[in-house]
């Protein structure tokens, strides 16, 4: 269950009760650009890995990876195929592979770009 949806200057904020894994979504125009500092409020990391697909990363991966450098975060991307193909153990297995090999750790981040697909990755 959801409480009142906030209307914020130039953002919805529209909170999501799960008690302890409550989380808020944010509504708004160019939230990408602010990604950065959300990343670091929320989690403060020392990197993070973007995982997205091909479809979606010509669109918005560089403003991601724009916003996380200049929080001071380091990036590393990964473009896996579009579609239901890359929904495997295979990928999934090449995927963190990547991601130990970038030096990713417990305490960093991990961004889906996109949906589908990527986020059941």
């Amino acid at each position: 269950m959801t409480a009142a949806v906030e209307t914020e200057a130039d953002r919805i904020v529209v909170p999501v009760a799960l008690g302890e894994r409550s989380y808020e979504i944010l509504i708004g125009d160019d939230l990408i650009g602010e990604a950065g500092a959300f990343v670091n409020a929320a989690v403060a990391p020392r990197q993070v890995a973007v995982v997205t697909d091909e479809n979606v990363a010509p669109l918005h991966l560089a403003r991601l990876e724009a916003s996380l450098k200049a929080a001071g975060i380091a990036v590393f991307s990964h473009v896996l195929p579009a579609g239901e193909g890359t929904k495997s153990f295979a990928a999934l297995e090449d995927l963190l592979d990547r991601l130990l090999a970038d030096g990713i750790e417990r305490g960093d981040c991990v961004v889906a770009l996109g949906g589908g697909v990527i986020g059941d990755l």
